[in-house]
Parts: C-alpha cells; structure tokens; sequence
C-alpha cells in the first residue's frame, strides 16, 4: 500500500512539469510527510481538456456513505480489481486524477524478533515532480451539506526496486498515459497497458534514518 508520500516540489515545478492550464486551488504548501485525511494537490482535465490543480482530501468517501470516516480505510485501491468492484468501477469513466508527489515511503521489517522496522523513500533519478494514478469521488455532508472531493491512489505489483521493501507500490504515470488517463472521456486504452509499475532504473531508494520525528517534521528527509 502506499500510505505516506512527499511533495517538496514548489508550485512553480509543479505548473511546468505537468503544464497546468488552471489552479483552482486555496493553497500550496510543500510537505515531506502527506498523509491520509489531509487536503492534496491532484490534476484533473476539464471538459475541453485543460489541465488544473485541484485540492481532495486523500482517503475515498464513496457518494453513497453516511460517514466521512471511511475515507481512512480506502487510502489505496488495487489496480487489478478496479474494473470489477462497484466502488471503483463507478469512478473509471469520468473520475479520473493524478495526484501530485515526488517522493513515497513505505516501511520494511528488518528484524522478525524485535519487530524493528526500516523507513525507506523512493524518488525518480531525475529529481523530477510527477502523478500517482487516482480516483476520486463527492460526498454531501448529511451535518451541514458540505461537499467533499476526495480520493484514492491506485496502487500495483511492486518494480524491482521497491519489492524487497513492499509487494506494492502506487502507479506512476509518464506522460502519455497520464494524457490518456486524464482525458475527460472514457479510455481509449486498457487498465492493464496503463496502470503498470514504472521501470526500477528510472527510480532510486534510500533509508531514511531519523524517523523518530517523521509524523511532526515537515521539512525534506533524508
């Protein structure tokens, strides 16, 4: 799963990388440690195909849910499954994100007796912002009619590099599936040609060794 992930990137980096049309956004704040139920910054296409940054909150509150609570236990979906579970498969055809980082962490066990445990990042050798493939959906506040975007990241089989830390990690999208995956239409290409790990030797992997600190600093680790 992927349940802790960076953005130190500024907004600048971000507008260029991903050529934003619009930001539809109250604020930008660059945070080493996001996590599930804050607001974070997606990309999503208009009608004529303009891309915008947008704020969700992370953490899936389906439309027809009578608490916001679930959203913390739907921080990920699986990318194998989408297309056959009514949640997702719902959201497929127009509700299509991506959800900007620069970085994700995951946890690795190093020793079975003590049950010590290892945090380690994983960033693009380039430096370079770029998109988790997510879902999202509204949810009408029954309390005070609020509506809530929210969303998911998809997660997939784990790259090389990751698999020795974790079996899964969050799809990342280039370029050209990430135009396919933003398009405001159906897709035209299958699930299984665009939610795939991307390549382990785009990416590298380091241990972060102070994260002692790690749910109250938010500046770069590592």
């Amino acid at each position: 799963m992927c349940g802790m992930y960076s953005l130190m990137s500024d907004l600048d980096a971000v507008t260029s990388a991903f050529k934003l049309h619009r930001l539809a956004i109250d604020a930008y704040a660059p945070c080493a440690n996001i996590a599930p139920a804050q607001d974070v910054p997606v990309i999503r296409s208009d009608e004529d195909g303009q891309r915008m940054l947008e704020a969700y909150r992370w953490g899936l509150v389906p439309s027809y849910s009578n608490d916001i609570g679930i959203g913390s236990y739907m921080i990920n979906a699986r990318a194998e499954t989408l297309d056959s579970k009514p949640t997702f498969q719902r959201l497929l055809p127009s509700r299509r994100i991506g959800i900007v980082a620069d970085g994700f962490y995951e946890w690795k066990k190093e020793n079975q007796q003590n049950q010590q445990n290892q945090l380690y990042c994983f960033r693009l050798r380039s430096g370079e912002p770029f998109v988790f493939a997510g879902l999202y959906d509204e949810w009408e506040s029954p309390e005070d009619g609020r509506v809530i975007r929210s969303c998911t990241i998809i997660t997939t089989t784990s790259n090389e590099l990751v698999a020795p830390i974790h079996d899964r990690m969050p799809v990342i999208l280039d370029e050209p599936h990430l135009s396919s995956w933003l398009q405001p239409k159906p897709l035209q290409m299958e699930l299984k040609e665009i939610l795939v790990p991307l390549a382990a030797d785009r990416m590298y992997r380091y241990p972060v060794d102070d994260a002692s600190e790690y749910v109250s600093n938010n500046a770069p680790i590592g």
